[in-house]
């Protein structure tokens, strides 16, 4: 049995991580570790979509590295 990953649209990742879309826009292109967009379909505005477990493991991550310069 297959497990598919959910999926959390640009919207909702926004809103789980509390910060506005132009500051995704910006982690998306600035943070080589944020998990990559999955585009459905070809289109220029096809949906975008962000896997929720790769998002909670990058935020976990961020708190991290947040408490270790903190230390």
């Amino acid at each position: 049995m297959t497990i598919n990953p959910i999926r959390v649209q640009f919207k909702t990742a926004c809103e789980l991580l509390d910060i506005s879309r132009e500051s995704l826009r910006h982690i998306v292109r600035t943070d080589a570790d944020f998990p990559k967009a999955i585009k459905m379909g070809t289109a220029k505005q096809a949906p975008v979509y962000f896997d929720y477990s790769e998002l909670v493991e990058w935020h976990n991550k961020q708190k991290q590295s947040l408490a270790a310069m903190e230390a």
